[in-house]
């Protein structure tokens, strides 16, 4: 891949600094200021607060919806200023930048090609504690000009949460209607599958309407995952639910069919 091909046509940032708040548009600021022309927008800014495990589920996910070449800016990084390792990384379809804590382990397992570098340019300044913008944006400025990032090598086997599940059974995020996302991948279960949460068992449905108001039950989140919602209500408190609690999973049965859409961060 040459230089220009390399370059993204988009910048996504990923972070858990939430929807309020002084950090993320510090991060758009030194971007845009550097003038590579490419478009940044907020991905997810309420990623797993602290959480780079299940968030790096979370960014898999989105990641196999996001157009070819983009760029993802990656910061759940509950150990900024400390020894963990920055690191770069390209798959057939984007790139991503990001701390070495399990971020990026997702969507290192589901590519097909990958290559993987530690980054080893120092920016100056650099402050101890807000990488997102004077580390992973510097060098998200640099990629997008088409620069090389000074690095060393490294294989996956070598990255933080290599051997991390491929699926994880737990919910990983609620959203803002109070669905509840899980660590599954649809493609991996069986449609007349049970899930237990909480000893309460939840049957699949293909839709809110199929569901009778009031009841709860799991289906396909639009990012291929298996989320858990409440008609007309909000899973998180009727369920009484939150990020971190196990899923169980009960039975199994004819296959769901291939995803609409979706392709994965190969």
């Amino acid at each position: 891949m040459n230089d220009r091909e390399s370059r993204p046509s988009l910048i996504a940032l990923f972070t858990d600094f939430g929807p309020r708040g002084i950090y993320t548009g510090q991060m758009e600021a030194v971007i845009v200021a550097s003038g590579t022309g490419v478009p940044v927008i907020e991905l997810c800014s309420d990623a797993p607060v602290f959480n780079p495990r299940a968030s790096a589920y979370l960014l898999a996910g989105l990641a196999g919806e996001m157009p070819d070449n983009t760029l993802f800016v990656c910061v759940v990084d509950p150990g900024v200023g400390g020894d963990r390792r920055a690191l770069s990384v390209r798959t057939g379809r984007h790139g991503f930048v990001g701390p070495d804590n399990g971020l990026l382990s997702q969507v290192v397992r589901h590519s097909n090609t990958c290559s993987i570098q530690t980054i080893d340019w120092v920016p100056t300044p650099l402050s101890d504690t807000f990488h997102g913008r004077d580390l992973f944006s510097p060098v998200a400025a640099r990629l997008s000009r088409g620069e090389q990032i000074p690095g060393t090598a490294l294989e996956s086997a070598d990255m933080v949460g290599a051997g991390w599940p491929t699926d994880l059974n737990e919910i990983i995020y609620a959203d803002h209607y109070g669905n509840l996302l899980t660590g599954l991948r649809v493609s991996r279960i069986d449609r007349d599958t049970l899930l237990e949460v909480k000893g309460q068992t939840l049957s699949y449905r293909r839709t809110f309407c199929e569901a009778q108001p009031g009841e709860a039950f799991w289906h396909t989140d639009s990012i291929g995952l298996v989320e858990i919602s409440v008609n007309g209500g909000r899973a998180e408190e009727v369920l009484d639910l939150k990020p971190g609690e196990g899923v169980v999973i009960k039975g199994q049965g004819p296959k769901i069919g291939p995803r609409a859409k979706g392709r994965g961060p190969r």
